[in-house]
């Protein structure tokens, strides 16, 4: 009986083993769920949404979209990092706000983003744009930054709040430019938006498709867009780069990720599905709609991206001695 029992223990693991790799194997079998760590209609939210209706084809299996805001949405973000059954079921769609900015905001984060988080790939990124009221006068990103200096503190930018991706991209351009102004913190860039045509504030870096319609209109000046390439949605506006600050980029990304011990064959189906759905010109012309330009990569490709924002936006905190809401 004890050799028996001996042979049947030997044999559990090869069993355990092969019960996983069918289950793999014939991945999926039912609903997958995205999270999204924001309220609906954002960035992540029309990403996530894009993408989950993409995959639902692909995989012939409904792909749920599970909206989870508040919080910065530190607390969706840890329920999937370490609160999920990591077999692919439960994925998100997070931005570098939810990466990088957050871990560089917070020091006592429920998780590590590169830890317990397996990255799948990146999806589409959202140009930023320098927008300025009519009232402020300069033609130019050049005028705009000899203005500036000449009336440190004068000018007033606004954000969608402390520590948000318009806060911390406006410090970026601060320092890049070598100039200093105010900072009006609102809740939401919509607001803020609305502050900057009344000239409440002079200057905001916004999404570009926030404002595109105001700048074309010629209600608001687009000074510059903050991608390293001109958008596609705005292709007569030069970047940041070339309009005086060379080598500067900005911009938010959005990702497709899972929980870290997902199995490899899992993220390998996963990433092969997205990579296919990402070369569909009908996806690809949906997300220009949107104002945002579609990505790709390689999961090795989207950590490394990961790895380099960190220390940049520390040292962004840091200089800015920026405080979250």
């Amino acid at each position: 009986m004890g050799r028996v029992m001996a042979m049947l223990a030997g044999l559990l693991p090869f069993a355990q083993a092969q019960a996983v790799e069918g289950t793999q194997e014939s991945y999926p079998v039912r609903p997958l769920r995205i999270v999204v760590p924001s309220a609906p209609a954002g960035g992540t939210d029309i990403v996530a949404r894009l993408i989950g209706q993409g995959l639902t084809e692909r995989l012939q299996q409904p792909v749920v979209i599970d909206n989870r805001g508040g919080a910065g949405g530190i607390p969706a973000i840890g329920s999937v990092a370490r609160g999920s059954t990591p077999d692919g079921y439960t994925l998100m769609v997070a931005s570098n706000g939810h990466l990088t900015f957050g871990p560089a905001l917070y020091r006592n984060l429920p998780y590590d983003a590169q830890k317990d988080l397996a990255p799948i790939m990146r999806l589409a990124n959202q140009p930023f744009v320098v927008a300025t009221s009519m009232a402020l006068g300069a033609l130019t990103l050049k005028d705009f930054i000899a203005l500036a200096k000449t009336r440190p503190g004068a000018i007033s930018y606004g954000s969608g709040g402390s520590g948000s991706a318009t806060h911390l991209g406006t410090e970026m351009l601060q320092s890049a430019a070598g100039i200093r102004m105010l900072h009006v913190p609102y809740k939401g860039s919509g607001v803020a938006t609305t502050a900057l045509m009344s000239n409440e504030i002079q200057v905001l870096l916004v999404g570009l498709a926030t404002v595109l319609p105001q700048i074309s209109s010629g209600r608001l000046r687009g000074l510059g867009v903050t991608t390293i390439k001109r958008s596609a949605a705005a292709p007569e506006m030069p970047t940041v780069a070339e309009a005086g600050l060379p080598g500067f980029e900005f911009d938010v990304w959005y990702g497709l990720v899972a929980p870290a011990l997902t199995p490899p064959a899992v993220i390998a189906r996963l990433y092969r599905e997205t990579s296919a759905l990402m070369e569909q010109n009908a996806l690809r012309e949906r997300f220009t709609a949107a104002g945002l330009e579609p990505l790709g990569g390689t999961p090795e490709g989207f950590a490394q991206r990961v790895r380099l924002e960190l220390p940049k936006w520390r040292e962004v905190v840091r200089t800015a001695n920026i405080r979250a809401d």
